[in-house]
């Protein structure tokens, strides 16, 4: 049975949310990490406390830094602390999010009893759902284009189109049903 963890990062990525989580025995050194529930790495002993944990999973490289507290800090902090960052493809969190809260439109839709997450990659212009890849159709339009799916049986259509403003691109906006879906979530499990 996993021990509650130390650290915890949910990490948007194209085919859905990958929920990050790491284990630090602060005494003993043992190291967990776990993604989406599933151990990746376990050592149980290490005479290191601090340094990082490297490892790649569904293509994407993780660093998980441990750092000592300053000693500047530990007036306010009593025993033996430490810091957590992940680092996401070379990149820190905070800038991975941003990065990614630019290139991925994501989307809650609920049908009926169903909640399903559907993201858009702007960057592939590949649709996910739940995280698997759906197939589109494309169409043009007067005003853009259209990529045409399904969701349980239920006509989906993501329209794109200028924003006419200097700096904003194109928008997006997600159909269901002929009903446009306004509830986002790009961290949302």
């Amino acid at each position: 049975m996993p021990s509650e963890p130390t650290a915890r990062w949910i990490v948007p990525l194209h085919d859905g949310n990958r929920v990050v989580e790491f284990e630090h025995g602060t005494a003993s050194g043992k190291r967990v990490v776990r993604v989406n529930g599933k151990t990746i790495i376990h050592r149980d002993w290490m005479f290191r406390l601090v340094g990082d944990e490297e490892f790649v999973y569904g293509g994407t490289k993780f660093i998980i830094r441990v750092d000592p507290i300053p000693e500047s800090y530990m007036d306010f902090i009593s025993g033996l602390k430490y810091s957590y960052t992940l680092w996401v493809n070379g990149k820190s969190f905070t800038s991975f999010i941003q990065e990614q809260s630019k290139i991925l439109e994501t989307w809650i839709v609920r049908i009926g009893e169903k909640k399903y997450k559907v993201i858009l990659d702007k960057n592939s212009l590949s649709v996910w759902m739940n995280g698997e890849e759906v197939q589109v159709e494309n169409q043009f339009v007067d005003d853009g284009a259209e990529m045409i799916f399904k969701i349980d049986g239920t006509q989906a259509v993501i329209r794109s189109y200028s924003s006419q403003q200097k700096g904003f691109g194109i928008k997006y906006i997600l159909f269901a049903d002929g009903i446009q879906v306004t509830e986002k979530g790009l961290l949302s499990d």
